[in-house]
């Protein structure tokens, strides 16, 4: 089954599709099961990766990726989360938060920062979320004040991809205190893992995208130099609502690999079996399923492709990347819920594929902005 076709995929991305579907059929699918039940960090797959050209791809020529465009982001991403949702977060977060020092930061700030992690050599991530507020960007309490010619840092952060296995992340901080301004408050700024004050752990083991590592981050009296700033500040809200309109659809690629994955066992599954001496895909309402779930992931990836194209070209941004990471996350929900039904008590058991999937559907609808919030910004900024 040709779930993800390049149909709809610019031409120009299809090499990296192909590549990408190639290096997950060689490196991912075989160790998948065995590094989903360890949960320990796939180092081996992403030193692979590095040298496949999979990793940090998204930084520009000028610092040494190969500046991949959001569509080609794209591509990869269906294709790698087919394979596996928590190694390829692992293959995608390499490189998270470096975009932003790309897109704002000096040119120091790249030549030092950004050219190690185009080359494989170092790792980042991006710290935003904290233990009370993840969605509310306006309401992150880890502060930062100036202190002579350093920012002293202070407070947590949750959920960070990498925390600890990072080399430097890019931190959202608040920096001002108007409230008439609440936007205004916060910068980013560049942070490394082994400047003082600075104390990550691993979340405990999660349900599902077990071989992706996140942490808990501990702030206390952090300092950095004055000129890892990025940017302008006060920007950093404005700097994050940028980054995440490309990030949204590439989690919907997230989603579109998922639910492909879940088709593609369902599939197999009923066409092995045998009911009532039949196979069980002869049965009209186990069709019914199968027709379903392919109308979840046909309709969510038109929608998602469609968006990609006019985020790209900066048209109405945040309500396309909205609607592309709603719809093809909760379609990946869609189809692993039916795939559930049609593996009927086998779907329990862990060895089974499609058991990781279902664990895994549940966390891309969070992400990246939970869908409730999603639904906020698709009613406010539709063309109406």
């Amino acid at each position: 089954m040709d779930l993800l076709s390049e149909k709809l995929v610019p031409e120009h991305a299809h090499e990296v599709k192909e590549e990408a579907r190639e290096f997950a059929a060689e490196h991912i699918e075989p160790v998948a099961g065995e590094y989903y039940a360890s949960g320990e960090y796939p180092w081996d797959v992403l030193e692979a990766a590095t040298e496949a050209g999979l990793v940090a791809q998204d930084i520009g020529e000028e610092w040494g990726g190969s500046g991949y465009d959001l569509q080609q982001m794209l591509a990869m991403a269906e294709e790698l989360y087919k394979a596996d949702a928590g190694i390829a977060l692992t293959i995608q977060l390499a490189s998270f938060g470096a975009e932003i020092v790309e897109d704002h930061g000096a040119d120091w700030q790249k030549e030092e920062f950004l050219k190690p992690v185009a080359a494989g050599d170092q790792l980042t991530g991006l710290a935003v979320s904290e233990p009370e507020t993840g969605s509310d960007l306006a309401g992150m309490t880890t502060a930062a004040e100036k202190d002579g010619d350093e920012w002293v840092i202070n407070g947590e952060k949750y959920w960070i991809g990498n925390g600890v296995e990072a080399d430097w992340v890019t931190l959202y901080a608040k920096t001002g205190d108007d409230p008439n301004d609440r936007y205004g408050n916060y910068s980013m700024f560049i942070v490394p893992t082994d400047a003082d004050g600075y104390h990550a752990e691993h979340i405990p083991e999660k349900m599902g995208f077990r071989a992706s590592k996140q942490a808990h981050i501990v702030l206390d009296d952090c300092r950095i130099p004055e000129e890892n700033l990025v940017g302008v500040e006060g920007a950093g809200f404005y700097m994050l609502a940028e980054f995440f309109n490309h990030g949204r659809v590439v989690v919907g690629g997230h989603g579109l690999g998922l639910a492909a994955a879940a088709i593609e066992e369902a599939w197999e599954f009923v066409h092995d079996r045998e009911a009532f001496g039949k196979t069980v895909d002869e049965f009209q309402a186990v069709q019914h399923k199968l027709a379903d779930m392919q109308l979840s992931l046909q309709s969510a990836r038109t929608l998602t492709w469609h968006a990609a194209e006019r985020v790209a070209n900066q048209e109405n941004s945040g309500y396309w990347a909205a609607l592309a990471k709603t719809n093809a996350t909760e379609a990946a929900m869609d189809c692993a819920e039916k795939g559930m039904q049609l593996h009927g008590g086998r779907s329990v058991l862990t060895e089974n594929r499609i058991s990781r999937v279902y664990r895994d559907v549940r966390i891309p609808v969070i992400y990246e902005g939970a869908n409730d919030i999603q639904r906020n910004l698709i009613y406010k900024q539709a063309p109406m």
